[in-house]
C-alpha cells in the first residue's frame, strides 16, 4: 500500500468514526428524548386523624412529600376539598336544584342541611418546608401560594392541620347511611389536584368523578374501640386491633383513651377510602394466588342478605381471577368488599356498595367496581374528561366476566346498550363523549354516553378489528399504561399496535362527534350487490350472501382508512373509500338475499335496510 493509498484510507476511518459518533449521539439523544415525552407527578401522604363519632367529625394532620416530575415551574398548587360539597349553596346543591333531571339521591336534600349535618373541610394552618404558606378556600378547592416555586425535579414538603365534619350520607361519603352503616369516608381528606401535560385539574366537585396523584398513603385512625374498619391499604397492626384482623386474646391497652389506634400503608395508589361501623362482620377468604378478600356487612341483616354476603365471597374470587386473567394481574395482595356508601362506587383496593340486595345485585354491583380496579383505578385515566373510559370499560368487561361466571350462555353480553343508543339518538338527547362529566345537559345524557355508548366503543370495535385484537389490545393496554394516567389515544394505539389496523378515524368518530351509523342494501341487479352509506360514520362492512342454491358467503369490506382488515374467514374485497356513497361487487351466483353484520355489533341506527331479499 502506498503512502496516498494508506492517506486515504485514514481519511476514511477517520469519517467512519465520526458518523459512528454521530449516530451514537444522536440513538442516546432519540432514547433520551423518547423517555422525557411521559411523565407523571408524585405524592406521598402521611396522614394522623382523630375521630370523634358522636360529633361525626375528625381533626387531622398530613404532610404531603410532592415531587414534581413535570418540566415546568410550579408557583401554585390546589387541593380538593370535597366534603365542601355537602353545604347548602354549595355548587353541587345548586345544579341539583337546577338540572333537568336531578338524581334521586341528591335532589333537594343539601339545600336541606343543618350545621351539624353538613360536611367540611376547614384548613387550619399550612407550611412549605416549615414556613407558613398563603392559601384560600374556594368552594371545594384550596388555591395555595408557595413561598418558592417547585421547579422541575424537586420535592417539596406540605405540612397541614385540618378539621373536617363527615356530611349526612347523600353521595358516596357520608355519615349514617340509609342502612346503618356510620362512617363511609370516601373523598375525606384535603386531596393535592392533579398536574399533568394540560395543567392543573381542579373541577369544582358537582356530583361525578375524582381523579388523583399516584403515591404512596401511610394512614393513621383514632376511632372508638367498638368500630371496625376497613378500605383501603394493609393494616399494620392487627396485632393490636382484632376486629376480625387478628384474634387479641389480652385486654387492650388503649393509651388514647376508649380509642383504637389504625395503621394503614397503601403503596402505588392514588386514593383512600376507608369505611367504620360498630355493627361489621369482617369474614377474610384467602385466595390461592396469595391475595386476600375481606368483606365487611352489618351482622344485623336479613338472613337472606346474609346469606347473600355469604354467597358473594367464592364468586368474588372467580371475579378476581377473570379479570387478571383477561386485563391484567391484580397488583396487590388485597382487596375488599364493604357495605357502605350509596350505590356502588370503586376506590384503592376497595369497593363501597349497599348490602341489602338480592344476589344478583350484589353480584352484579360487586362486579361492577371491582372491575373499576382496572378501569379507571390501576388505568388511571381522567375520568372527569373521559368518564366513557372507566365506566363504558367497566361495564364491557363486568358484563363479559358476568355472563362466564353465572353460566348466562353465548349470546353478546354486551347488546343492552346498542337498545338505548338507538333511543337515544331518536330523542336527539344525546351529547358527544369528549363533555366533561358535570358538564352534561342531563344526568340521562351523562350515563348514556359514559356507561352505554362507551362500553359500545369496545364492543363495536370487536366488529372493526375482531375480537381477539380487542381482547390482546386490553392486555396491551394494561402493560403498557397500568400506573400511569392514559388517554383516549393511548387505547387506541394499544388497539393499533396488536391488531396493524389504523384507528384514528374510529376515535375521532366514536367519540368526538355525534355521527351515526345506517348502511342499506341499496340494490340486487343479476350477480351485481349495490350497498350504500346514509349517514355520516363510515365502518368497515360485513355482508352475508345467500344465493337460491341455499348456499351462503361471508365477505369483508375494509374501510380504506384502516389500512387493513380484521381476521376473518370471510372473502375480503377491496376497501371502501369512505367519501364514496355507494359500494358495488359481483358474486359468482344467483342471488336470494343479502344480510349486512349479521352480528349486530355495528350501531347501525337502522335495521330495517340491512336486509335484501330478492322476490
Amino acid at each position: 500500500m502506498n503512502f496516498n493509498q494508506r492517506k486515504m484510507r485514514k481519511i476514511f476511518l477517520l469519517g467512519l468514526s465520526i458518523i459512528a459518533l454521530i449516530s451514537c449521539k444522536v440513538t442516546k439523544e432519540a432514547t433520551f428524548v423518547a423517555k422525557e415525552t411521559y411523565w407523571q407527578q408524585h405524592v406521598d401522604y402521611t396522614m394522623d386523624v382523630d375521630v370523634d363519632i358522636e360529633k361525626y367529625q375528625y381533626k387531622g394532620k398530613q404532610t404531603l412529600v410532592y415531587t414534581n416530575n413535570s418540566p415546568d415551574k410550579l408557583d401554585k398548587v390546589f387541593y380538593h376539598l370535597y366534603f365542601n360539597a355537602f353545604q347548602p349553596g354549595s355548587q353541587m346543591d345548586i345544579r341539583s336544584l337546577n338540572i333537568k333531571d336531578p338524581s334521586k339521591k341528591i335532589g333537594d336534600r343539601i339545600s336541606k342541611l343543618k350545621p351539624n349535618e353538613i360536611g367540611y373541610i376547614k384548613v387550619n394552618s399550612l407550611k412549605q418546608n416549615g414556613v407558613a404558606v398563603a392559601h384560600e378556600t374556594v368552594g371545594t378547592i384550596l388555591e395555595v401560594k408557595l413561598n418558592q416555586p417547585i421547579k422541575a425535579g424537586e420535592t417539596v414538603t406540605l405540612e397541614m392541620n385540618f378539621d373536617a365534619q363527615v356530611p349526612v350520607q347523600i353521595r358516596r361519603s357520608g355519615r349514617e347511611n340509609k342502612e346503618g352503616i356510620a362512617l363511609s369516608m370516601s373523598q375525606w381528606y384535603p386531596k393535592l389536584a392533579e398536574y399533568d401535560f394540560q395543567g392543573w385539574h381542579t373541577p369544582p366537585y358537582i356530583a361525578r368523578e375524582f381523579q388523583g396523584v399516584w403515591g404512596d398513603f401511610d394512614v393513621t385512625i383514632h376511632i372508638d374501640k367498638n368500630y371496625t374498619i376497613g378500605g383501603s391499604g394493609y393494616l399494620q397492626n392487627p396485632q393490636e386491633i382484632g376486629h376480625g384482623y387478628q384474634d387479641v386474646s389480652k385486654d387492650l391497652n388503649l393509651p388514647n383513651g376508649d380509642k383504637l389506634t389504625w395503621h394503614f400503608k397503601a403503596p402505588k395508589v392514588h386514593d383512600f377510602m376507608w369505611a367504620a361501623d360498630d355493627e361489621y362482620n369482617h369474614d377474610v377468604l384467602k385466595m390461592e394466588n396469595g391475595i386476600d378478600l375481606h368483606f365487611l356487612y352489618k351482622k344485623n341483616l336479613e338472613e337472606k342478605y346474609l346469606k347473600n354476603w355469604k354467597d358473594l365471597q367464592p364468586k368474588t374470587a372467580e371475579l378476581m381471577t377473570y379479570f387478571s386473567e383477561n386485563i391484567g394481574q391484580y397488583p396487590y395482595k388485597q382487596y375488599s368488599v364493604i357495605q357502605g356508601g350509596d350505590g356502588g362506587m370503586e376506590y384503592a383496593m376497595s369497593t363501597l356498595i349497599t348490602g341489602k340486595r338480592k344476589f344478583s345485585s350484589l353480584f352484579g354491583v360487586t362486579a361492577h367496581e371491582m372491575a373499576h380496579t382496572w378501569f379507571q383505578f390501576l388505568l388511571a385515566s381522567n375520568e372527569s374528561l373521559h368518564p366513557w373510559m372507566d365506566e363504558g370499560f367497566t361495564s364491557y368487561i363486568s358484563t363479559k366476566a358476568s355472563y362466564e361466571i353465572m353460566k348466562k350462555g353465548d349470546k353478546n353480553p354486551n347488546a343492552g346498550p346498542y337498545k338505548g343508543y338507538n333511543r337515544m339518538v331518536k330523542s336527539g338527547a344525546e351529547e358527544v363523549l369528549t363533555t366533561h362529566a358535570d358538564r352534561y345537559h342531563t344526568n340521562r345524557g351523562y350515563s348514556f354516553a359514559s356507561y352505554g355508548k362507551g362500553s359500545m366503543f369496545l364492543s363495536q370495535l370487536e366488529y372493526v378489528i375482531g375480537a381477539e385484537n380487542v381482547a390482546n389490545g386490553l392486555k396491551k393496554y394494561f402493560t403498557d399504561f397500568s400506573f400511569k394516567h392514559p388517554t383516549p389515544n393511548d387505547v387506541i394505539r394499544s388497539m393499533e399496535k396488536v391488531s396493524g389496523i389504523h384507528l384514528g378515524w374510529y376515535l375521532n368518530e366514536w367519540t368526538q362527534t355525534l355521527h351515526t351509523i345506517d348502511y342499506g342494501i341499496k340494490s340486487v341487479v343479476g350477480n351485481k350487490i349495490t350497498l350504500e352509506r346514509i349517514s355520516q360514520m363510515p365502518m368497515p362492512i360485513d355482508v352475508e350472501v345467500t344465493y337460491f342454491d341455499g348456499s351462503k358467503e361471508s365477505f369483508n369490506i375494509p374501510l380504506e382508512i384502516m389500512r387493513g382488515s380484521k381476521p376473518t374467514i370471510a372473502t375480503i374485497l377491496k376497501d371502501w373509500g369512505w367519501a364514496y356513497p355507494t359500494y358495488s361487487f359481483n358474486v359468482s351466483k344467483k342471488v336470494k338475499s343479502v344480510a349486512i353484520d349479521k352480528s349486530l355489533l355495528m350501531a347501525d341506527v337502522n335495521l330495517e335496510n340491512n336486509f335484501f331479499e330478492v322476490k
